[in-house]
């Protein structure tokens, strides 16, 4: 079974500058979980890698972060899919960890639970944190166009980098899921 790397705000859930803060505030994107489900029933592990720096700011708690977790999973499989696993990095940008995207420490974690190789794989995010991350193991980027996606697309089109020229453009995650599950005639931009 192949791994899809999936970040989670902008891309499966809709993100806040003031951060999402509960399950309550937690809500999908139009077609991001039967996307998930989708790839999920056609034999892909979705794997979530995602920074919380809320955590470390104390705007929200590990309790809450669980919460909002229980309930992507739940939407997930009551549409017929699975997520394999969840991982995210608790830590502010001044912590300088290893785990916070841009760094690979979240795919190194990936890598140590699955006892695999990452690279080749799918890795879709909406900036250019998660595509620099996909480098990072040698992953194939995607872009989605949702959350801060627009204005990560307007940055590489104005600030090229060659390391980038490859990577996928989506609408969304339904658009790529369509795309990988040659269930649409339209592709990547």
């Amino acid at each position: 079974m192949a791994i899809i790397v999936l970040d989670r705000d902008g891309v499966i859930n809709y993100d806040s500058d003031a951060h999402i803060k509960s399950a309550d505030e937690w809500t999908p994107l139009p077609g991001s979980i039967e996307a998930m489900a989708e790839l999920s029933r056609a034999g892909h592990q979705l794997v979530i890698a995602t920074n919380q720096s809320g955590l470390a700011l104390g705007l929200f708690d590990l309790d809450d972060l669980e919460a909002m977790h229980a309930k992507m999973r739940a939407l997930v499989e009551d549409a017929g899919g699975e997520i394999a696993a969840i991982f995210y990095c608790p830590h502010s940008p001044e912590d300088n960890c290893r785990c916070r995207k841009p760094e690979p420490g979240l795919l190194d974690a990936i890598e140590a639970e699955f006892d695999t190789s990452l690279h080749g794989c799918y890795l879709v995010g909406d900036q250019l944190k998660d595509l620099h991350t996909a480098l990072t193991k040698g992953c194939r980027p995607v872009l989605v166009r949702t959350g801060a996606g627009e204005g990560t697309l307007r940055q590489l089109l104005q600030q090229p980098d060659e390391r980038l020229a490859d990577t996928a453009v989506f609408d969304d995650l339904a658009q790529f899921a369509q795309f990988l599950l040659g269930t649409s005639p339209s592709g990547a931009q």
